[in-house]
């Protein structure tokens, strides 16, 4: 049914609100960091586990597709502008916890392209 894709993606939505607000405060910073990205992660591992099990009906896997085509964008970009607002507020640390693994990523894609060419 559909309302188990729903329920899937609000699962793992709170599960990785809980760890950004976790590793935030871990990391001394008062705001969530990385809880969207860390939901999606969580949502295609459970997706694609399930998928592979056989426990993802059609109706299920629509519900997932439905939500991501249509909240997922929008709470990515409501989190992105609280996340700047928030690291401009908490000082260097914060911006260098977002800036240096979004440079190291721009830095792989090279590597990977050419892995992948070969």
């Amino acid at each position: 049914m559909v309302i188990y894709g729903v329920g899937l993606l609000a699962f793992c939505f709170l599960v990785g609100q809980f760890i950004g607000e976790s590793l935030g405060r871990f990391l001394g910073i008062e705001a969530n960091v990385g809880g969207v990205g860390f939901s999606m992660i969580l949502l295609m591992i459970c997706a694609d586990g399930l998928q592979k099990r056989g426990l993802l009906p059609v109706p299920t896997e629509q519900g997932i597709l439905f939500w991501s085509t249509m909240y997922i964008p929008i709470i990515i970009a409501m989190s992105a502008t609280q996340n700047v607002f928030a690291a401009f507020s908490q000082g260097f640390m914060a911006l260098l916890v977002g800036i240096l693994p979004t440079l190291l990523l721009f830095l792989c894609i090279p590597v990977i392209i050419k892995l992948l060419s070969k």
